[in-house]
Formats: structure tokens, C-alpha cells, sequence
């Protein structure tokens, strides 16, 4: 077991650090590397137009960080892809992705479908509804994979103010984190516990990583990455990095409860597919919540089911768009 102090004093990054974008690009190219951007959306009609705008100007025109920007879409009721177009922005429909597999929806089935539609040796992915865009929430991420080639999956962390119509309360977000997923990880995989925001959902990893990864298509996708990579490659394959503060909308308890059920169904399915727990009973996938309603209070039950997506690697349209071939990877 690593030492954890040492770990988090070498491997967590501060943005500041980062900021000389011209030495960046410099080194992107001296190893020949590309970079893509993804963006999963659904109904981020509202702050996509934002994103795109400064990921462009600031990363792809002043300084040609990026490759690539990519919205892939889970079927936004709103003028989310149109938006996102007349910006610049490449956009995919997740379902016309891969259109001969059977369609699944969910954040994590976007993630996965990424791999295959865009072409960089890195993808950052960043959410969508994020109201103080900067564009150190790309290159803070990706530079320790292009100044480091131990590292592999780079986290972002922040202080998480949340937006209110009045103004931003000075702190809150993390709750599933600190909730439920750092007392799981301290108790059966205590290294993974030095990682500050495990479930941020801006994060930068090198394909030979992603294209080796299951994705969970739904809320468990980050936390099973994240003990996957850690179970292949160790903490050295870990970095993180402080982007100070993120502005993004606040989700009420009763969501938060839908994810905790999903993340726990994937972090129960990894225990036992590592045999770490071998009596683990047939998990039921309903979740019950209530409301009140005049004083009565009704029953709410959810089938929340953590399907997954298999690695890329082995997906025959992968492979040929790839131009490899299934013993490339043995």
C-alpha cells in the first residue's frame, strides 16, 4: 500500500500550474498526441452555447490545445445539438452511434460511445451545465497526462458553491461523495480515499485506458472506473487536480438517493466480480421513496437497473475504425 500523504503531495495538481498554454501545446506536439473534447448533454440548451464559445476560441484558435469538440447527446427535448452546431461544436446523437447495438440511455452510454466516435489519444470529458466555464477545466486536466506518462485518469476537484436564484451559498455539493462513496472506499479500498471528488464529472484519461474499461451506463459509471484502473494499474495511474470552484446546479435528495442506489449496485457487482464478497444476494433493482401528499404519504418505486457496456476493445466496428484487429490487444 502506498503512503497516502506522499501520494496526494505528488500526484495532486493545482491549475496555476498549468497555465503556460504555449509550453503545453508545445509538448502536445512534440509527442504527436491528440486531444478531444466530449461534452454528454441532455436539455443543456441553456449553458452549452457558453462552453463551446470558450473551449474554442481559448483552446483551439488561440492556443490549439484541443482537436476536437464533441457533444454526444442523449435525446434532449430542447435545442441542445442546435445550439451546440452553431457554435462550432461536432454533435452526435448517442443513439446513431454504434446503431446496430441495442440503444440505452444514460450518461455513462454517451462516455463509452465517445471512444469510438472521437479520435485523441486523450479525452477530456466535461459536463455541460458548469456556469463558470474556464478553460482550465480542459487544460488542468490534460496536462499531467501530457507532462507525465505514468499517469493515465486525472480527476478534477473544486470548492462546489451551489446556484441559487438569490445568489451562491459559499459551500455544499459533494454529498453522494462524502456520503457513501468515501466510507466505501475507506473501508475496502482505503488508497482510493485520497482521491478528493471521485464522482467530479470533468476528468481527462488516455484511450489505452477507456478502450480497456466496462462503462456502467448509468449513475455508477465513475466509480467503477475509478477501482477498475486502480485494480490494473495502482495510484500511480492516479492524478488529480484543483480547479477552485465549480458553479453548477443544485440536484434535490430525493435525485441524490437514485444515484447512491445505482452507485451502489456497480460497487457491489465490482466486490463480487473481484471476489471480495462471494455471497453477495440477487440485488434487488426497485428503489422506494415517498411523498407526501395532503398529509398522506404515497409510495414511489424505481427500477434503477446499472446495466454495462463492455470494453471497447472488442467491439468489431471499433476495431476496423481503429484499423486493428482482435490480436492487437492479446
Amino acid at each position: 500500500m502506498i503512503e497516502i500523504n506522499k501520494w496526494i503531495k505528488k500526484n495532486t495538481f493545482h491549475h496555476s500550474a498549468f497555465e503556460d498554454l504555449e509550453k503545453l501545446v508545445e509538448e502536445k506536439n512534440r509527442q504527436n498526441l491528440t486531444i478531444s473534447l466530449c461534452i454528454p448533454t441532455l436539455n443543456e440548451a441553456k449553458t452549452i452555447g457558453k462552453e463551446i464559445v470558450l473551449f474554442r476560441s481559448e483552446l483551439m484558435v488561440r492556443f490549439p490545445l484541443l482537436d476536437e469538440i464533441a457533444v454526444i447527446d442523449s435525446g434532449s427535448a430542447d435545442n441542445t445539438l442546435e445550439v451546440a452546431k452553431s457554435f462550432g461544436a461536432d454533435t452526435y446523437l448517442a443513439s446513431e452511434i454504434l446503431p446496430d447495438l441495442e440503444n440505452k440511455k444514460g450518461k455513462g452510454e454517451n462516455l463509452w460511445k465517445a471512444i469510438y466516435q472521437l479520435k485523441g489519444d486523450i479525452i477530456v470529458y466535461i459536463d455541460a451545465d458548469i456556469k463558470n466555464i474556464h478553460p482550465r477545466f480542459v487544460y488542468g486536466l490534460v496536462a499531467p497526462l501530457v507532462y507525465n506518462k505514468t499517469i493515465k485518469y486525472v480527476k478534477a476537484f473544486y470548492d462546489r458553491p451551489l446556484a441559487f436564484s438569490e445568489g451562491i451559498r459559499p459551500s455544499g455539493g459533494g454529498r453522494v461523495t462524502e456520503i457513501l462513496i468515501r466510507p466505501l472506499f475507506s473501508l475496502f479500498f482505503p488508497e482510493l480515499s485520497s482521491i478528493i471528488q471521485p464522482l467530479s464529472g470533468e476528468y481527462a484519461v488516455r484511450r489505452e485506458v477507456l478502450e480497456k474499461l466496462s462503462f456502467p451506463i448509468g449513475y455508477g459509471v465513475e466509480t467503477a472506473h475509478i477501482i477498475d484502473v486502480y485494480r490494473e494499474y495502482g495510484m500511480e495511474a492516479f492524478a488529480q487536480t484543483d480547479l477552485d470552484q465549480r458553479v453548477h446546479r443544485n440536484q434535490e435528495t430525493i435525485s441524490l438517493g437514485k444515484m447512491a442506489f445505482g452507485i451502489l449496485q456497480t460497487f457491489l457487482n465490482r466486490m463480487k466480480s473481484y471476489g471480495m464478497m462471494t455471497d453477495i444476494p440477487e440485488m434487488s433493482t426497485i428503489l422506494r421513496q415517498f411523498q407526501a401528499r395532503d398529509e398522506i404519504f404515497e409510495s414511489i418505486e424505481l427500477e434503477i437497473v446499472e446495466e454495462e457496456r463492455p470494453p471497447m476493445i472488442p467491439v468489431p466496428e471499433y476495431l476496423k475504425k481503429r484499423g486493428k484487429n482482435d490480436t492487437t490487444y492479446t
